[in-house]
């Protein structure tokens, strides 16, 4: 009898165990074969950037098009902020991520926290280093990074001196397009400096005003975006000097500089785009189907003539 009871037992903790390794029916997610009852919970990296309100804007055309609501949020280039942002729009049960990284290692933790219920990630622009994205959409910032530097060649020559004005450490657009930078650069240019001014439009002049000061023979600069770059001029145009200037992105400010002659060059992302094919790819994940784990924005860059 002892031992019948002792099996019995047994047995019931197994079940009970098994039970308990299920996730609670709110963390499932949830089967919505209508789009309308779609709910999407977009972070953003920054929206002090007009690169980004391009981004964001692209997502809620899109989503409102397919007729699915979209919950913005502001991480403010704070990394510790959009973990706590992304964390909230989970709690208030969004069915799926659209995450613009401030850095890409910060937003790993947060994206497990997805995947442990289930909801689909997918990320634009910049990567996450660990968890589960179904999706990055984005530019092949790598060859927009070489396509900056085969300009300057081909403007100015090899071996020339030129500095680099880099984005937010840790992010993956910044290691990606500094790493197709020196692909070309390391071996046909001289790379005198290089700074992190954080994607930000005043960092941006102040890291070159003191780049030039330290190093007064530079004659061209590649900026990781349109904001820096920006920046950089006013910190040229203010020690007189004549030193070429390419940014990355292809915002509205920066198409205007090199229509007036101040800045060289852009490498033009598309970042409507770039939300659109986030939302697109998101609905198909939603709806069962598969996508590619990269999905490219088409590049181009943009001068004067």
């Amino acid at each position: 009898m002892k031992k019948l009871l002792a099996i019995f037992m047994s047995f019931t903790l197994l079940l009970l165990g098994a039970c308990s390794m299920q996730p609670p029916e709110w963390a499932k997610p949830a089967k919505k074969e209508n789009l309308k009852d779609i709910k999407i919970g977009l972070s953003v990296s920054t929206l002090n950037n007009p690169f980004f309100v391009s981004l964001k804007d692209g997502v809620i055309k899109e989503a409102k098009s397919l007729g699915m609501e979209v919950k913005v949020v502001d991480a403010q280039n704070d990394s510790a902020k959009q973990i706590n942002d992304v964390e909230d729009l989970i709690q208030q049960g969004v069915d799926l991520l659209l995450i613009n990284p401030t850095d890409s290692a910060a937003i790993s933790t947060a994206v497990q926290s997805a995947n442990n219920i289930n909801i689909p990630v997918i990320t634009l622009d910049r990567s996450a280093d660990k968890g589960k994205v179904e999706a990055l959409v984005a530019s092949d910032n790598i060859k927009g990074g070489e396509m900056a530097a085969e300009y300057i060649v081909d403007q100015l020559g090899e071996k020339v001196q030129v500095a680099e004005l880099e984005g937010v450490p840790g992010a993956s657009a910044t290691r990606e397009r500094g790493k197709g930078f020196h692909n070309v650069a390391d071996t046909k240019l001289t790379v005198t400096a290089k700074q992190a001014a954080d994607f930000d439009r005043t960092k941006g002049l102040t890291v070159m005003e003191n780049l030039i000061q330290a190093n007064p023979d530079i004659k061209a600069v590649f900026a990781h975006n349109d904001e820096m770059a920006l920046g950089a001029i006013e910190a040229i145009n203010s020690s007189g000097k004549d030193i070429m200037v390419i940014g990355f992105d292809g915002n509205d400010d920066a198409l205007n500089a090199i229509k007036a002659g101040k800045l060289e060059a852009t490498v033009a992302q598309q970042p409507q785009l770039i939300g659109k094919l986030a939302v697109d790819a998101g609905r198909d994940v939603v709806q069962g189907k598969k996508v590619e784990k990269m999905i490219p924005a088409p590049l181009k860059l943009v001068t004067k003539e």
